[in-house]
C-alpha cells in the first residue's frame, strides 16, 4: 500500500444516498402498497414518516390527502327516542302500537 492509498482510505467517504420510499396507488388514488423497489405502476415519493405512519390517505394530483372517516354512532334501547317495531328496528311505528324506542348513545 502506498502512502497515497493509505491517506485516501482514511479520507471521509461520501454519505450514502437517502432511502427512496415509494407509495404505489391505483387509478382512483387509493394506496396499493409501499416499496423501496422500482416496480411498475403509479407511485409518488414519500418521506420516512409517511412510510411508517400511512393512516387513511389517498393520492390526489400527486399529493397525499387525508381521508376523513365517518363517525359511527350506535343505537341503543331507551325510554325516549324513535318508536320502532319490536322485532325490526328499521320500521318506525306509531307510539300507540307495541314498540321499542331507540336513541343514539
Amino acid at each position: 500500500m502506498t502512502e497515497e492509498e493509505f491517506w485516501a482510505a482514511l479520507a471521509p467517504q461520501p454519505a450514502p444516498p437517502d432511502p427512496f420510499y415509494r407509495l404505489y396507488y391505483d387509478e382512483q388514488g387509493y394506496p396499493l402498497f409501499y416499496s423501496m423497489e422500482n416496480t411498475p405502476g403509479n407511485y409518488i415519493e414519500i418521506d420516512q414518516e409517511t412510510w411508517h405512519n400511512p393512516g387513511n390517505i389517498q393520492v390526489v394530483d400527486g399529493k397525499i390527502v387525508k381521508i376523513k372517516t365517518a363517525v359511527v354512532h350506535k343505537l341503543v334501547p331507551n325510554d325516549v327516542g324513535y318508536p320502532c317495531h319490536p322485532t325490526d328496528i328499521s320500521i318506525v311505528v306509531d307510539e300507540s302500537q307495541p314498540n321499542t324506542k331507540w336513541s343514539l348513545t
